[in-house]
């Protein structure tokens, strides 16, 4: 086989890798995106986001339009405890900001691959990765036809998730340091959109549950659980085990839970190992993305503004190295550190806390009456601030003194 030489390879076609491609296509650079994934199809990822996810799509120029078609406004995060305490996190919609969104996925992920392709982006959809080194540059795909082909380039982008076998083959992916959990996700179709207002984050015996209304009339129902669950879903199966979680929340005064008695429009999907950490997100030719970069748990909002906030880096980085910067790729290694190192401080505080349910329970019931606390703790989660707030001395001590 003769190898095709290209400039940029983007392994991964969902946001992250999407979005990277549209941005470095629109900058003329010659990308090809390799997508295993011949038709859309739903995989778990991310739906419920804060207002800075549609904030950086608008900076990557995907026009309003598009983001009515596939956001659907949200006007708070309802967190519920086991101990019957609950607080709405606004996100500043509150305050006179915009709201968070729930996203449909099966209409936002192809807009925006027909976005990178109208951006000059090469979509080869249906092709898998079979041997990669990211250094040389040097990848084996197959196509949807079954054939072989070898591609050559000088750079390769892993934008392929909590599996990446960009990360895989460049040596840096490792087993998260939290503990094994999986996740199980699914949409119903809501009977009553109208009932249905704010997303829940409902915690469980060791994992919560979050529902949210998203755009095209759905539901997304996400589970995180941990070990104490395995026999439970080894016994009865994601659907029994989903159905009798969703069954046992109570309705509230702003959620009639007409939702509940939708219909499925997808069977539940699983992802196990739910984490992913790498040693490093770039190296000599290649970078990470999206959850390719590292992904520690949905609870705390890691999910699309982190991974398109990594595109804006990535881009920046690789025109900087088609400029001949050197060190370009170290500093998005870097730039990423800056960018993320705090707010991760914050997750594996959130950590901490959901570990030990009654620790959760006091500082929810402090959340719950002292709204300037909470309205920090939104816009942090939110990424709409810096989360070195939460971890200011002062900021803890009015959030968990009596």
């Amino acid at each position: 086989m003769r190898a095709e030489h290209v400039e940029i390879v983007v392994v991964g076609g969902g946001p992250a890798g999407a979005v990277l491609a549209a941005r470095l296509a629109d900058a003329r650079h010659e990308v090809v995106v390799l997508e295993r994934a011949a038709t859309w199809r739903w995989r778990a990822g991310g739906v419920f986001s804060s207002p800075a996810a549609v904030a950086a799509l608008r900076r990557a120029g995907i026009n309003s339009a598009t983001l009515l078609a596939v956001a659907r406004p949200i006007p708070a995060m309802r967190v519920e405890t086991a101990g019957g305490t609950s607080f709405r996190l606004t996100y500043g919609a509150d305050a006179g900001g915009e709201p968070a969104v729930g996203f449909d996925r099966s209409r936002l992920d192809p807009a925006l691959l027909e976005f990178a392709r109208r951006a000059g982006a090469d979509l080869r959809l249906g092709w898998t990765v079979t041997e990669l080194d990211p250094v040389a540059g040097r990848l084996q795909v197959r196509g949807p036809d079954g054939q072989f082909a070898r591609l050559r380039a000088r750079v390769v982008v892993g934008a392929d998730g909590l599996r990446s076998i960009v990360a895989r083959a460049a040596g840096v992916d490792r087993p998260p340091r939290i503990g094994p959990r999986i996740g199980l996700t699914y949409h119903l179709r809501d009977p009553d959109p109208t009932t249905t207002r704010d997303a829940r984050m409902r915690l469980l015996r060791d994992g919560y549950v979050g529902i949210a209304p998203v755009a095209g009339g759905l539901v997304n129902v996400g589970i995180v659980l941990g070990r104490t669950w395995q026999d439970a879903l080894a016994r009865q199966g994601g659907r029994a085990v989903a159905d009798s979680i969703v069954a046992a929340i109570p309705a509230t005064s702003d959620d009639a839970g007409a939702w509940r008695n939708g219909s499925p429009t997808d069977g539940v999907v699983g992802a196990w190992p739910l984490g992913h950490r790498v040693t490093r997100r770039a190296g000599p030719g290649w970078l990470l993305v999206g959850d390719a970069a590292g992904f520690l748990d949905p609870f705390t909002g890691e999910g699309l503004h982190r991974a398109l906030a990594s595109t804006e880096l990535a881009a920046a980085a690789i025109r900087a190295r088609a400029r001949g910067g050197r060190g370009a790729f170290a500093a998005y290694e870097r730039a990423m550190q800056r960018r993320f190192l705090t707010k991760d401080a914050v997750s594996w505080l959130v950590q901490a806390f959901l570990a030990r349910p009654a620790l959760f329970e006091y500082a929810a019931r402090r959340l719950a009456s002292r709204p300037a606390v909470r309205a920090t703790m939104g816009l942090v989660m939110g990424d709409l601030v810096g989360a070195g707030r939460v971890l200011n001395p002062r900021y803890l001590a009015a959030l968990l003194a009596p």
